[in-house]
């Protein structure tokens, strides 16, 4: 449901990342019947031993450390999911702007 949501509002998006739990047929079979889809499920080396950094899946959890960092959106204090929404695009926006002031700055990011 949720990619299905997302092709109607960014139909320009092709690639999925997905965690090894859902290595399954079921999110193929669904994902080719919504579209043309690049698919690929990143997994942990069986070799692996204590923590392991898995390719683009920092990505995922360093957005959602920056994202926490704001008091309103460290816990889910939000009585709606428009209100979590707009917290969370508050949040983006404060750490886009800080960027662009960096930028500007001269600093690096």
């Amino acid at each position: 449901m949720v990619l299905g949501t997302i092709r109607k509002s960014f139909p320009w998006l092709r690639y999925v990342f997905a965690d090894g739990g859902y290595a399954g047929k079921k999110l193929k079979t669904n994902l080719k019947k919504m579209g043309k889809w690049t698919f690929e499920i990143v997994k942990r080396s069986d070799y692996a031993k204590g923590f392991e950094v898995l390719p683009r899946r920092w990505v995922v959890e360093r957005t959602l450390a920056w994202l926490s960092k704001n008091r309103r959106l460290a816990k889910d204090f939000e009585a709606s999911v428009a209100s979590s929404l707009a917290w969370l695009f508050i949040a983006s926006i404060k750490m886009l702007t800080r960027r662009i002031a960096n930028l500007q700055r001269g600093n690096d990011l």
